[in-house]
């Protein structure tokens, strides 16, 4: 494919989230800019419940049907085969990968080539939730497509040049050495939310002390100052810094070497433990979704403390990131709780006044734009994430640049 090739609009461009055990996909008209045509989900990946969503851009409706994929590669085919129509009138130019792990080396997305490959595969054991499948569907597509350019983009990368006092863990120095060190993630949707902001937001807004808050099924939040990230809560590993809806976030070390003496707990049970059966589904002990959680906190005490101490560490996490971009003058809420749970929303922001944090509870409830009120001395705002987009994006202008 030729530089003109990438910007003529003379195909599609296919962008791959890969999820632990979820995939999501959307098929773009490359078009000046993304044009979005198609877009889909797998869930449950390697379950006998697995399902598969996916409907056309603009329609009212879409279509769902039960798949068994037992892997991330296996899912490549499902994926075609609904968008054959699309691709039989515009051709794929390029597939992009979302890869959660860059490592240290990786600050901008990259083609697939092998030595890429190889470091990927060296990478996998950072981040074992992830990375191995993420491989194998990229290897997948090149055995479906052996021509066909692959870009890779990277959580990691957004937050690559933090401080190197925000980067650095307080264990011997010489692990530094072997690439351990505090990386950060959701570095695509983190991106794609700059960008808006400085789409939409006030002249000036996006270079300035801005806290975004991607509050999903991962939860985490970044602290961007002029244009860049400065601290944000995961580190080393995506189960670190909040809870979230299965992944505990922060513990006390301490905790492995006390449930190996007490329960025999393994390395591997632990892992497990903190990445699948903790969080919003560990302290409620009746589900990993807020929704759900929302539903029966007014019957049951488990589900209104799960609630409570997510409300809580998000609070105080926007605290913390306060101190660390000495002030506050944006707060932007995203992914499906941020984008959708205006109780959360509220509930998170009351006592943060002192900052300068005070919502307009009417537009809060209608999931407004801005949810702040006229005149605050905080902007907060509500901006749906696009990472699929964001994907694309940065593959077309990879592919531009030649």
């Amino acid at each position: 494919m030729t530089r003109s090739d990438a910007a003529s609009g003379s195909g599609s461009i296919l962008a791959i989230n890969s999820g632990s055990s979820t995939l999501k996909f959307s098929l773009f008209r490359a078009d000046g800019s993304p044009v979005r045509e198609l877009s889909g989900l797998i869930d449950r990946i390697g379950s006998p419940q697995s399902t598969f969503t996916w409907m056309q851009e603009g329609a009212s409706h879409g279509d769902r049907r039960i798949v068994e994929p037992p892997d991330h590669a296996s899912c490549l085919e499902p994926i075609l085969e609904c968008a054959k129509d699309k691709l039989a009138c515009e051709p794929l130019l390029a597939i992009g990968h979302r890869v959660v792990h860059g490592g240290r080396d990786y600050r901008e997305p990259q083609r697939v080539t092998p030595v890429v490959m190889e470091e990927l595969k060296r990478l996998s054991p950072f981040d074992p939730e992830h990375l191995p499948a993420e491989i194998e569907l990229i290897e997948a597509c090149a055995r479906r497509y052996p021509r066909l350019p692959q870009v890779v983009c990277f959580d990691t990368a957004f937050h690559r040049d933090m401080p190197n006092v925000a980067r650095l863990l307080p264990i011997p120095r010489r692990y530094e050495k072997l690439g351990l060190q505090r990386y950060g993630f959701h570095g695509l949707s983190y991106a794609f939310l700059m960008r808006e902001l400085s789409r939409i937001g006030k002249p000036g807004e996006a270079n300035g002390r801005v806290i975004l808050a991607h509050l999903g099924n991962g939860a985490s939040m970044a602290a961007v100052k002029d244009g860049k990230s400065i601290e944000t809560t995961m580190g080393f590993t995506p189960a670190s810094g909040m809870p979230m809806s299965r992944r505990s976030g922060d513990l006390d070390p301490g905790l492995v070497s006390y449930l190996a003496r007490t329960e025999g707990m393994t390395v591997e049970q632990f892992h497990r433990m903190a990445n699948s059966e903790s969080g919003l589904l560990g302290v409620s002990e009746i589900s990993a979704d807020m929704r759900d959680l929302l539903k029966e906190e007014g019957n049951d005490p488990r589900a209104a403390e799960a609630v409570a101490l997510f409300c809580y560490q998000a609070k105080k996490t926007i605290g913390s990131l306060a101190a660390a971009l000495g002030g506050l003058d944006t707060l932007v809420f995203s992914a499906g709780i941020g984008e959708h749970a205006p109780v959360i929303r509220a509930r998170i922001c009351d006592g943060l006044e002192f900052l300068g944090v005070v919502i307009d509870h009417a537009r809060n409830q209608k999931n407004d734009a801005v949810i702040s009120k006229e005149g605050g001395r905080v902007t907060v705002r509500v901006i749906p994430t696009d990472e699929e987009r964001e994907i694309a994006a940065s593959v077309m202008a990879l592919l531009s640049a030649g």
